[in-house]
């Protein structure tokens, strides 16, 4: 995932980064002895930085995002040789940038549609939307629609996560703009972009309209894509299927790493950086809470460097870990999760997967199994250990 910059060039020379959601709600199974250990299985391997797994709803095949710019598919176990997308010629790569996530119509099937987020060759920000082909496993690559440009001060915190929402919406997840402490205040700074969390609706009209309800749609010296602030780099969030929660993996600056978990029709939010980082006061270090939103986990750096935000369960594979909160830290490498209900954590769990290499992020397939991409080039698919 994106680490902490400041600290992540430092620990390894390999990327530092750290979908389409549906309303649907997979039942618990019954008559199922509950799942009580967890093992991370390859399912595929020799890809090039792999940084965003996801699936078209009801597709059976995984779409997996490298960090050049190329998307790969996955089908019935296999690595397709060509690729599905490739525009690593428009894009700059390395560090924190590069083509860094796609995100599916929620009706695929029929319109062919599909976004992405990548870093432009002067390192700023672009969402363009694209089109499959006649053939169902090549996109168009004339077909590109530029959605959004956004100039990064920095080369770090592009954010770089996008993610239909429960409504239908497009939010995409900015970060501060980079260097550190964010310099520039942008992530309070509501006439910019960077720091935030976006909402736009992309299905009705192209480019993008502003959804009446967002908060700063009329608002003088806002920006009105805005949804929420106060983000320092949310490299990766998602919202749980089965309930439309939000959860944002904020990468923290030298102490703390957050989750934030919230509505997905809660804003607007101000979730603290860079007054607060994690529990804590940041900047300045007397800070006022008044009106932020705290994070619903923090851990410290003594446990991990850089939070990697996964999902929610749902599948059907994992009997008794449906409604579980997965994630990962890059470079602790462990698999944890957490409940979250009514306000509260609870059932923290270390799963004691053993080592996949850095985590930079989680996927999810059409059936809402879950999946680990690792800085080592493969993919893994979590599932059930065996009984000892």
């Amino acid at each position: 995932m994106m680490m902490n910059s400041e600290n992540r060039w430092l620990v390894a020379s390999v990327l530092l980064l750290s979908a389409g959601c549906t309303n649907a709600t997979t039942a618990p199974r019954t008559n199922v002895a509950p799942v009580t250990g967890l093992r991370a299985v390859e399912v595929v391997s020799g890809l090039s930085s792999p940084v965003h797994l996801t699936a078209p709803a009801g597709d059976g095949r995984l779409f997996v995002v490298e960090q050049a710019g190329r998307i790969r598919i996955v089908e019935s176990g296999a690595l397709r040789t060509q690729p599905f997308l490739d525009i690593s010629a428009k894009i700059s790569s390395g560090g924190e940038r590069g083509l860094l996530s796609v995100a599916f119509d929620p009706q695929y099937a029929t319109t062919g549609y599909f976004w992405v987020n990548f870093t432009d060759p002067g390192g700023n920000t672009r969402v363009e939307r694209y089109r499959v082909s006649s053939n169902p496993n090549v996109a168009d690559p004339a077909s590109s629609t530029l959605v959004i440009a956004i100039d990064q001060p920095y080369a770090n915190h592009n954010g770089g996560q996008l993610a239909f929402g429960p409504d239908g919406m497009l939010f995409i997840g900015m970060g501060d703009g980079g260097s550190g402490g964010d310099p520039q205040n942008n992530a309070q700074n509501r006439a910019s972009l960077l720091g935030k969390m976006l909402r736009l609706d992309v299905r009705s009209t192209t480019p993008y309209v502003i959804p009446p309800n967002n908060p700063w749609r009329n608002t003088a010296g806002a920006r009105a894509e805005i949804w929420s602030y106060g983000l320092r780099n949310p490299w990766r969030f998602s919202f749980d299927r089965g309930t439309g929660m939000l959860y944002i993996a904020d990468v923290g600056q030298g102490k703390w790493e957050e989750i934030d978990a919230v509505s997905a029709t809660s804003a607007p939010l101000n979730f603290g950086w860079r007054l607060t980082e994690g529990p804590d006061c940041y900047n300045p270090s007397n800070c006022d809470r008044t009106g932020i939103t705290p994070p619903v986990l923090s851990y410290s750096h003594d446990d991990g460097c850089s939070v990697t935000g996964g999902y929610v369960y749902r599948g059907t594979r994992l009997a008794g870990l449906e409604g579980r909160y997965f994630y990962s830290d890059y470079c602790g490498g462990w698999l944890r999760s957490f409940v979250f209900a009514n306000g509260v954590v609870t059932e923290q769990k270390d799963w004691g997967i053993g080592a996949v290499g850095g985590v930079q992020s989680f996927g999810e397939d059409a059936s809402g199994e879950l999946y680990i991409l690792s800085s080592n080039g493969r993919v893994y698919r979590i599932e059930a250990a065996p009984a000892p």
